[in-house]
Parts: structure tokens; sequence; C-alpha cells
């Protein structure tokens, strides 16, 4: 018998790799079974529930309007349906389970064509809409008509116009909240404010903010008591305090959280709403509402802006409701409201409209007749409405305008004036550089006729942001300015007239306006003092009485202080003090006993001249 030895001649490591192969887990490209879950509806309703559940959040949060023209919706659509896929293979186990990864895969082709046919009505929506195919459209959205200068700006008086511009106006505001202790600790002042025309008087109204969470925790429950009214000619500030006068404080306003953010507030009340940014006004009782502009898209489904309707609602008890546009802008009982059309909106449709009306291609090639509105923008009060100013320039952006548009923002009315000169840019620099050598800014000048001249005016204003002086330039020669400061001539209205007259001067040098005659333009100081008076906290207390003085001459009055105000006038705090019916004012800088008078002291007044409500003193004794 033959002992044969086995034939050792094979691979050891290829042996092993056979073996590997024979027992190893398949890959998922060699998986062919697909194995449908157990349970399945029940595994459908989770989720179901679980997508229905994120969407509310997503919801809340995004507040998509429920609209075809709102591209947040589609978003949302599509959020939901990627978190019902995510949700499905979460709950089938295909993280787990190779087989059910591959059911969940061909389950989803369904959702995936969703989203597929959610993205290409998006982008036919969009395509439908550009500029490129819809000039036409885009140049119609704005009807812009000319306008008669000498005739439209005749009633425009420089003693009228605001002096100070939102910024400076929000740092009034602040002062004035920092001397007031009941609220200085709690809110901050909104860097949002509205200029509205109140009782023919520019204004701004701005409302007040929780300084910080735990403020809103501590406060929320009886909303903001007050908000802030600045007069922009006398630059008087107020804290007009509702609870006192409505009973209530705001309730919804963009502070609050939850249910009372006035965002998400609308939302809930008007779900399909193309909703603008809420405006804060005032009616001509104070009442507060919050103005919104209800959007329209005209042009595809995303292009084409402009506005179908408005939506008022009451900030104190968030009552609301919708006017149509065409009913806004002539319903006489609506007229109280200013802002309807942002600015934006507004330069984004003349833009249109002097850019497109000759064609796309005009706008980018040949370029004739093609203009912009300039940069930066001002607001004018004319005929009881608020009008966006802003120059007309070529769209190379040239040194100079060659007109003017004025923009009513409640019914978006336009005219274009053939004023051509110097852009607002130059004019400010031109006003800087006449008071360079004290270090002033110019405001964004505001566009004026003096004596049939247009001319720009603007503030001038220091680094603590306070008017220091006024400047008067040329539209036509930017050389020819006119300054009055309040240091050199100790009294607004003398510095305002000091301007206007050396402006006056520098017209006559320059051969522009011999003619003028400054008796015909000067405006008597008292008359310009006297507006500082033009809004009060409540308008319901402004009835006349008889004075009653019974001090020991007609120039004094003495009596018990029955109220106490504060207000800050052209960077000085300024107090009010009611006796007998009267608020007689006077800064702390002229009186600093008054910052130890309290409500019930008996008091001594001295002034110069008597007044219906608001009368100016000289001293205060207290008895």
């Amino acid at each position: 018998m033959d002992n044969k030895i086995p034939n050792m001649d094979y691979d050891a490591d290829e042996v092993i790799n056979e073996f590997k192969e024979k027992i190893k887990w398949p890959s998922n490209k060699e998986v062919t079974a697909v194995v449908k879950p157990t349970k399945l509806p029940l595994r459908i309703l989770l989720s179901v529930l679980i997508t229905i559940v994120v969407g509310a959040g997503a919801y809340y949060m995004m507040l998509p309007a429920f609209n075809i023209h709102d591209t947040q919706m589609y978003v949302y659509f599509v959020l939901l349906v990627a978190v019902f896929i995510a949700s499905f293979a979460l709950v089938c186990r295909a993280n787990k389970k190779i087989e059910r990864k591959e059911y969940v895969k061909k389950k989803s082709l369904i959702p995936a064509i969703i989203i597929g046919v959610i993205v290409a009505v998006m982008a036919v929506g969009y395509v439908t809409g550009v500029t490129l195919f819809r000039a036409s459209s885009y140049s119609e959205l704005m009807q812009v008509s000319d306008g008669d200068f000498e005739t439209d700006f005749d009633d425009i008086s420089y003693d009228k116009v605001p002096r100070v511009d939102a910024l400076r106006a929000h740092t009034l505001a602040d002062q004035q909240l920092g001397s007031l202790s009941e609220y200085k600790s709690q809110y901050v002042v909104s860097a949002n404010s509205t200029q509205i025309n109140y009782k023919n008087t520019p204004v701004r109204v701005a409302y007040l903010e929780y300084a910080d969470f735990f403020k809103w925790i501590n406060n929320t429950k009886n909303g903001l008591p007050a908000y802030m009214l600045i007069d922009l000619v006398s630059q008087k500030v107020s804290a007009v305090n509702c609870v006192e006068q409505f009973g209530e404080g705001i309730k919804y306003s963009p502070t609050e959280l939850f249910n009372e953010k006035l965002y998400r507030h609308l939302r809930f009340q008007y779900p399909t709403a193309l909703l603008d940014t809420p405006n804060f006004e005032i009616d001509d009782n104070m009442h507060p509402y919050w103005i919104t502009a209800v959007l329209d898209k005209t042009i595809g489904l995303f292009g084409g802006t402009d506005v179908k309707g408005v939506i008022i609602t009451d900030a104190l008890n968030g009552e609301s409701q919708y006017y149509d546009i065409e009913q806004v802008k002539t319903d006489k009982s609506l007229s109280w409201i200013d802002v309807v059309y942002s600015e934006s909106l507004l330069i984004e449709q003349y833009n249109y409209y002097g850019k497109l009306q000759n064609g796309f291609w005009n706008s980018i090639i040949f370029q004739n007749d093609v203009n912009i509105a300039s940069s930066g923008s001002g607001n004018i009060a004319m005929d009881d409405d608020v009008w966006v100013y802003t120059g007309v320039t070529s769209s190379e952006s040239d040194a100079s305008n060659f007109g003017f548009i004025l923009c009513n923002q409640r019914t978006k009315e336009t005219k274009y004036y053939k004023n051509a000169g110097a852009m607002e840019g130059s004019a400010q620099q031109s006003a800087q550089d006449a008071v360079q050598n004290y270090g002033y800014y110019a405001t964004f000048p505001i566009l004026l006729g003096i004596d049939d001249n247009p001319t720009y005016f603007m503030s001038l204003y220091g680094d603590s942001n306070t008017v220091k002086g006024y400047a008067f330039v040329s539209l036509e020669d930017k050389t020819v300015v006119g300054t009055g400061l309040l240091d050199v001539a100790k009294s607004d209205a003398k510095a305002l007239n000091s301007a206007l007259e050396n402006y006056i001067d520098a017209l006559k040098e320059k051969g522009v306006a011999s003619d003028v005659n400054k008796d015909d333009v000067i405006v008597d100081e008292n008359e310009i003092e006297g507006s500082d008076n033009n809004v009060t906290e409540n308008p319901d207390n402004n009835t006349d009485k008889p004075d009653t003085n019974t001090g020991e001459n007609a120039n004094s009055v003495t009596g018990e202080v029955t109220d106490i105000k504060s207000s800050v006038n052209d960077g000085n705090t300024v107090y009010y003090l009611q006796v007998d019916g009267k608020y007689y004012y006077i800064k702390v800088t002229d009186a600093m006993e008054v910052l130890l008078i309290s409500k019930g002291d008996t008091v001594t007044v001295e002034f110069e001249k008597s007044g219906d409500t608001f009368i100016p003193a000289t001293s205060v004794t207290v008895k």
C-alpha cells in the first residue's frame, strides 16, 4: 500500500479569501430583494404625525403665506415633503435593514417627483416675470406726471419742514426716554420710526421695545405702556402714555414674542396675504395703529411687486380691518394714514419706469432716455400727505441731477420736475465745507422753493447728533450757500433766519436771483418759536382758559403745580410745569431748581409774554 503525501501546492491566503467571499454580508448594490416592512399603515401614520408636528413648528417660525406668489410657501412645502421622506425612512428602520432601505427608496419616488414639480413651477414662474421678457409691464407699474415746481412748492415754508432726520429723531427720543424713570430701565426706543403728518405737522412716531428678554417677561402682560412722538420742526419729544389716555398698553408689536408678535398675529388673521413690513402710525386722536400694506405680484409669479390693499391693526387690542387700496386713496375717513407704499418700493418702481420704457436691451446697450433715482431720499409734507423726494440722474451716475421726483406714500401719485442741478450728496458736501472749521455734518437735503428758486435745506449737527445750525444750498449752483449757527445766533429761530438771509445775499452776489426781497421770504421769529408747540401730548387738554395771575404783577403767576412734564429740545432738557391750567416751560440750564419741584408744590413763575397753553418762563421759584 502506497502511502502518498497530499499535494500541499496551494496558497493559504487564496483559500481564506474564498471563504470570506462565501460568508460576507452583501453590499447595497448587490441586494436585489425588496422587503415590505410589517405594520406598514401604522408606520405611514407615524410618519404623517411627525411631518405634521415638524410642519406646525416650521410654519410658526417661517409664517409663509398660502399664496402662489410667495416663494416661502414653496420652500415650506418642499420642507414638508423632505420631512415625510426622512421620517418614513426612520420608522421603517431603513438605516438598520438594507432590504427595507430599498423599499423606502422605491416608495420615495412620488415625493421626489412632487419636489421636482414644485421646483419646476418656481423656475417657470420666475422666468415668466424677468425684465428681459416683460420690460414693458415693469415700466408701467408706476405712472409719472409732470409737476409744476412754482405751484406745488409755493405753500412749503422753510420754517415748517423737518429739521431732524430719522437718526437724529431717534437720538432725541432716546434722550427723552432716559429722563423718564418709569420707562428707562425696562424699555428702549425702537430704531424703526415712521414719519407722518399729525395735524399738518411733520412728526415721527416710534414704538418702544423691551430692553431684554427678562424685561419682556416682566412687562408683556400689560404690553408697552407708551410710544414716542417727535416733532420734527420744534424737535420736542413727548412720551405718549397709552395706559393713561386709552386705558391699556400696546399689546401687539414686533418686539413681542409668541402669538402677540405683530407679524405672527397678522399671519394668523390673514393666512393668504402677502404682507409688507408694518408701519407704526397714529390717528388724529393719537390712537396707535399698525398699517400693513398687502402686496401683489403682478408680473409672472414673483415679479412686479405692487400694493393691492391695507390692513389697519389696533396696536392696543389687535383688531384688524382690511381695506382695498382704492378705498384708502379716496376715503376721507382714512386720510390720516400716511405711509402705505414704502420708500424702497416707490424708488424700485420708478427705476423700472426710467430704465425700461424703451425696452430691456436699450437699458443695457443704447441707454436712450434711461434714468434712475439718485442715491438717497428724503420726505416732504405736502397736501397733508408724506411724499418721498429723490433726484433723478442718468444710469451712469453723473455728478448732477437733471430733475427730481415726488412720490406720495399713500396714493403712489408721482410727479417729475425738470429742475436740473447738483446731486444731494454734492449739496451736503457744500454745506459741510461752509462750516468745516466746526466739523459739522449735514442731513440729507430737503428741496424747497425760496422765492421760486429751487433750494436744498439741511440741518447741521455735531458728534452728539444734536442740531447746531442750518444751511441752504442752491440746486442750480451748489456754490451758493447760506448758513446760520445756533452758537452764534443764540436761538433756533434766529439761526434759521440767519441762514436764509445769508443764502439770499449769496443768490444776489452770484446773480442767480437779484430781485429776491428778504421781507417776502423771512418769517417772523416769534412765529417760528411758536411752532415749538405744534404737537402736545394730550390734545384734549388744550382748552383755552383765562389768565389767573395771582402774583405781584401781570408777568408772573403763583399757584400749585398740578402736572410736570419734560422733553429734550435742541439737546436741552426742558421742564413743563402746569399751573392754573397752563404749562410754563423753561430749560434746566436756566433754572436748576425745577429738578427739585414735585407735583403739589407751590411755585411762582415769571414770564415775559402770555400765551394760550404753553408759555415760556424766565424764572421759577418754589414757595
